[in-house]
C-alpha cells in the first residue's frame, strides 16, 4: 500500500483528497501547515507528497527545498498544487524540485492519474539495470546506484530529472518530441503540459553544468542528446 502525505491548509479540500485517495487504496497522511507537513514527511517518509504552494508557517516551495536537501527525503516525489496556474508558479515549483504540478480547481480523476503516473515512473526507476554504466560526453550514469556524474562531480537529481536524463542518454542523437518525452518519462497520455518538459530540460542543463550543452533543442519539436 503506497503512502501519500497531503499538505494542504484548506481543510475541506484536504479532507476530500484524503477521502478519495483512501478509496483508491492509498494509505493517507495529512498536515495543514508547512512546518508540521515537513516534520511528517521526515518522520513517515511517504511514497509521494501532495503539496500546496501557499501554506501557513512555511511556503510549499520552502518545504520542497528542505525535502530535497536531506538524503532520506530527497527522492520523495512531490506533486505541487497551485491556485494561480501562472507560469511563474509552475517554474518556481520545478526550480525547487517538484516533480509535477496541478492547478486548482482540478478534478479528482486528473489528480489520481497524475499520482499514479508519478508512482509508476518511480517504481520503474527502482529496478536496477544490471549495473549498467552509461556515458555520453562528460555525463556518466551508474544505473544500479542511480548516480550521475558531470565530469568528476556528482549531480543531485530528482527522480523525474534522473529518468529524463537516462531516457536521453539511452537514445543518443535521436530527436525526441516533447509529447514522446511526456509519454515515456512522465507516463502522461494527452494530459500533460509540454512546457513541463521545457522547464525540466532547463533545470537539468543547469545542474549538469558544461555537460548540459549536450542537450540540444530542436526548435518547434523537442530535444536530442549529442556531442
Amino acid at each position: 500500500m503506497k503512502k501519500i502525505l497531503v499538505i494542504e491548509d484548506e481543510k475541506d479540500l484536504a479532507d476530500l483528497l484524503v477521502f478519495n485517495l483512501e478509496k483508491e487504496g492509498f494509505k493517507m497522511l495529512c498536515s495543514h501547515d508547512g512546518i508540521s507537513g515537513l516534520e511528517e514527511a521526515r518522520r513517515e517518509e511517504p511514497d509521494l507528497v501532495v503539496l500546496d504552494l501557499m501554506l501557513p508557517g512555511m511556503m510549499g516551495t520552502e518545504v520542497c527545498k528542505e525535502l530535497r536537501k536531506e538524503s532520506r527525503t530527497s527522492r520523495i516525489p512531490v506533486l505541487m498544487l497551485t491556485a494561480k496556474g501562472e507560469e511563474i508558479d509552475r517554474v518556481v515549483g520545478f526550480e525547487v524540485g517538484a516533480d509535477d504540478y496541478i492547478v486548482k480547481p482540478f478534478s479528482m480523476r486528473e489528480l489520481l492519474l497524475r499520482i499514479r503516473a508519478i508512482l509508476r515512473r518511480c517504481e520503474g526507476q527502482a529496478i536496477p539495470l544490471s549495473g549498467k554504466l552509461l556515458t555520453m560526453g562528460g555525463i556518466t550514469i551508474e544505473t544500479e546506484r542511480h548516480r550521475v556524474l558531470s565530469g568528476d562531480e556528482e549531480v543531485e537529481l530528482t527522480s523525474t530529472e534522473y529518468k529524463l536524463l537516462l531516457y536521453l542518454v539511452e537514445r543518443p542523437g535521436r530527436v525526441l518530441s516533447r509529447e514522446l518525452l511526456l509519454q515515456n518519462v512522465w507516463s502522461y497520455n494527452n494530459m500533460g503540459d509540454t512546457r513541463t518538459v521545457d522547464t525540466h530540460i532547463t533545470r537539468l542543463r543547469g545542474k549538469l553544468g558544461s555537460a548540459g550543452d549536450l542537450i540540444k533543442t530542436v526548435r518547434g519539436f523537442g530535444y536530442k542528446l549529442e556531442e
